[in-house]
């Protein structure tokens, strides 16, 4: 229901590398387009014998929505604005990858969108959950006002968050949710927020990694130097996402092998 590149393509192939038999649904093809509801929609692909389904959508909650309403497995690949829990867990696995220590304490700030951002929500949960610092940082208008009750710091100097960070997930303006004016110019935004690698050489000397969730703006919150440079796990990110959601579609499909296997 809403459009994706790496999150879809990179289900498929999970689904495909465990012999899955799978079935792409795109709704700009379907009777939603004749005024077919998505409870109607999903009730009638489960009477099919379907055993999961794997769904992104614009509205917040309808994974959740589904879930009560059906007997197969959903799978949350993002919901709107709320959340995107395999991303989280594929940015915990990349991180991991590079912070080997472990998350007790790791210093990790969001930067961007964060007000639209599915990616930030599911991070914070999962990242505080391990033990991590979690920070956030942004233009006042693009940070929620109760974001501090979920226990992050907010910056709003980009080169503040640069230096009181071990990570930085860089988040893209998502200007497909905007409904108002949040910032004077694209052009502005990277002048003030966007992560250079001037900015990384000045003020994280002892390194630092940084990731992205995709898709890039590059010269809007990221420059093309500090995408295709070693201080990227971008990359790393995406060919994770695959292992990490072939974890997910085995333990929720096949939880009786695993069951019995752990017996």
């Amino acid at each position: 229901f809403e459009n994706s590149t790496r999150t879809r393509i990179s289900f498929e192939m999970a689904e495909k590398r465990l012999s899955c038999d799978t079935v792409n649904f795109s709704s700009s093809t379907s009777s939603t387009q004749k005024g077919e509801t998505l409870r109607d929609t999903a009730a009638n692909i489960e009477a099919m014998k379907i055993d999961a389904v794997v769904m992104r959508h614009s509205c917040p909650g309808s994974p959740g929505f589904l879930a009560n309403c059906l007997d197969s497995i959903i799978i949350n690949a993002g919901d709107g604005a709320h959340e995107h829990p395999t991303q989280a867990l594929l940015d915990l696995m990349s991180i991991r990858s590079k912070h080997p220590g472990g998350f007790k304490d790791l210093r990790v700030t969001l930067a961007g969108d964060i007000l639209h951002s599915r990616v930030a929500l599911s991070n914070i949960y999962a990242l505080r959950t391990l033990g991590a610092k979690v920070q956030v940082c942004g233009p006042a208008t693009l940070i929620p006002r109760a974001i501090g009750e979920l226990g992050v710091t907010v910056f709003h100097r980009i080169e503040e968050a640069i230096e009181n960070s071990d990570v930085l997930n860089v988040l893209r303006i998502q200007k497909e949710r905007h409904t108002a004016h949040h910032f004077p110019s694209v052009r502005e935004y990277h002048d003030r927020y966007g992560v250079t690698l001037e900015r990384l050489q000045t003020h994280a000397p002892g390194g630092i990694t940084i990731m992205h969730p995709g898709p890039i703006n590059r010269g809007v919150e990221i420059s093309s130097e500090v995408a295709d440079s070693e201080y990227s796990v971008i990359l790393d990110q995406v060919t994770n996402g695959v292992a990490v959601r072939m974890a997910v579609l085995y333990l929720l499909l096949g939880a009786e092998t695993v069951k019995g296997e752990n017996a």
